[in-house]
């Protein structure tokens, strides 16, 4: 039986009741057996180690008595929907927390346990393999009710604030390919950070960038410079538990980087580069942070993301011809649900969230692989100094591209959606399809994008 850590952080008052209730907990999610491990297609063989444990951690928000807000966060390469219904179904059952009020955050780390169904054409595991998988899936259910559970049973009274700081280690990895230096490499290097005090104690650290968690990618289990950006924080302050949550970083990698390696100089970068979040994070708390007030309301909606004209099945048919390996695989998964379902998929469902905290801070959270500029976008539509934009929630269903990154091609735009089973790159449409909704929502909590609001005047 596994080893489970669970730390709960109540967020205990010294004075005055404040508006804000809060509480944060994680529940550490190493394996106890050799697994698999997941983002690398290349990997041959499970796990060999455990360089550093990894984690699903949970804050959870509750404005006066109104109804708990949670969000999670955990060191994995994302999660299927199998996963979050069933999470979500026991919370709902439990806790009463609605689907609009949790959101699953991961930080896309490369050096976790593959899960459910997440990549599933990546891995050609054997019957062993995938019931190592199915075991630690199983438990990994039980520690998000665990994580969540703790958060909200450690509400108590506390105080939010919101500023965000800057680290520069995220290099646009389209830039760094064959061809790509003419390419324009939006990166963003924003570091926002809400922490959470019960008087003058620091309980909760929540802080966000916008990169690949791709430091490493050898063997052995760990959290890459997330999980040392979170060490290092809950280093400096032991009371807090420290929560990474992944931006818009679907297009940028940590550079520069050792590949195929977690030896000396590759473990030396993720360190390093998750130092350099940690100070920047660091420096943030040791300036002068905005208060966030309530109430906390919250929009929640489904967008239908629209695909290219898929490939019939004679075109399929042709292709197998000349395919071998993984190509061959993502193939062959396009037939098969053909035979199953008479034709592919012409839309995908795309979750969005929309939180407003007072008139002090919206926070925004996509679904999938987001590129920069969605986390541009929305920050210059809805205020670059308080909104906070995060992708990598829900599904991990595949590369979201921008018009710009669709228009230019290449692995995000177009070359990746194969290894997602998508059955064609998205449409042009997928850009405004998703900032409609994401206006539709903010709306609903009285917001307007500027673009907007300066049509109306």
């Amino acid at each position: 039986m596994m080893m489970r850590t669970l730390l709960v952080i109540a967020l205990l008052a010294n004075a005055a009741p404040a508006a804000w209730r809060a509480g944060a907990a994680k529940v550490k999610i190493t394996p106890s057996e050799p697994i698999f491990l997941a983002g690398y297609a290349g990997r041959t063989k499970p796990s060999e180690g455990v360089l550093q444990d990894i984690w699903i951690k949970a804050a959870a928000f509750q404005d006066g008595a109104g109804p708990v807000t949670v969000i999670t966060t955990s060191d994995l390469v994302g999660l299927d929907t199998g996963t979050i219904e069933e999470v979500q179904r026991r919370v709902l059952a439990r806790h009463g927390v609605p689907r609009e009020r949790i959101l699953f955050n991961y930080s896309h780390n490369h050096s976790c346990p593959v899960t459910g169904q997440v990549l599933h054409l990546y891995y050609n595991l054997s019957p062993e393999q995938s019931a190592a998988v199915a075991r630690y899936t199983a438990r990994l259910h039980d520690w998000y009710v665990e994580a969540i559970s703790g958060a909200i049973g450690a509400l108590a009274p506390a105080e939010l604030s919101f500023e965000q700081g800057l680290a520069g280690f995220a290099v646009n990895r389209r830039r760094a390919r064959p061809g790509g230096r003419r390419l324009p490499g939006p990166v963003d290097h924003d570091v926002p950070v809400m922490a959470v005090r019960s008087g003058d104690r620091l309980r909760a650290i929540l802080f966000g960038y916008s990169c690949h968690a791709t430091a490493l990618s050898g063997n052995e289990i760990n959290g890459d410079y997330p999980g040392y950006a979170q060490q290092e924080l809950e280093t400096a302050y032991p009371d807090a538990v420290a929560l990474f949550v992944m931006g818009c970083g679907g297009d940028a990698n940590p550079l520069p980087r050792v590949m195929n390696s977690t030896g000396g100089e590759a473990v030396g970068l993720a360190s390093m580069y998750g130092k350099i979040l940690a100070a920047a994070v660091r420096q943030v708390l040791g300036g002068k942070m905005k208060t966030v007030g309530g109430p906390l309301r919250v929009a929640y909606g489904v967008a239908d993301l629209p695909f290219r004209k898929a490939p019939s099945r004679e075109t399929l048919l042709a292709r197998r011809k000349s395919l071998t390996g993984l190509p061959l695989r993502f193939n062959d998964y396009l037939l098969k649900i053909l035979e199953r379902d008479g034709k592919l998929e012409e839309k995908h469902p795309y979750p969005v969230h929309v939180w407003r905290f007072g008139e002090d801070l919206t926070f925004i959270g996509l679904t999938g692989e987001t590129v920069a500029d969605y986390c541009l976008r929305f920050k210059g539509e809805y205020g670059w100094d308080n909104t906070w934009v995060a992708g990598y929630n829900n599904e991990l269903l595949s590369y979201i591209p921008s018009l710009r990154v669709l228009r230019e091609g290449g692995y995000e735009g177009t070359d990746g959606m194969a290894e997602y089973g998508r059955p064609a790159p998205y449409a042009p449409a997928v850009e405004e399809v998703i900032a409609h909704k994401v206006a539709e929502l903010a709306e609903e909590l009285g917001l307007k994008p500027a673009a907007a609001a300066g049509r109306e005047r």
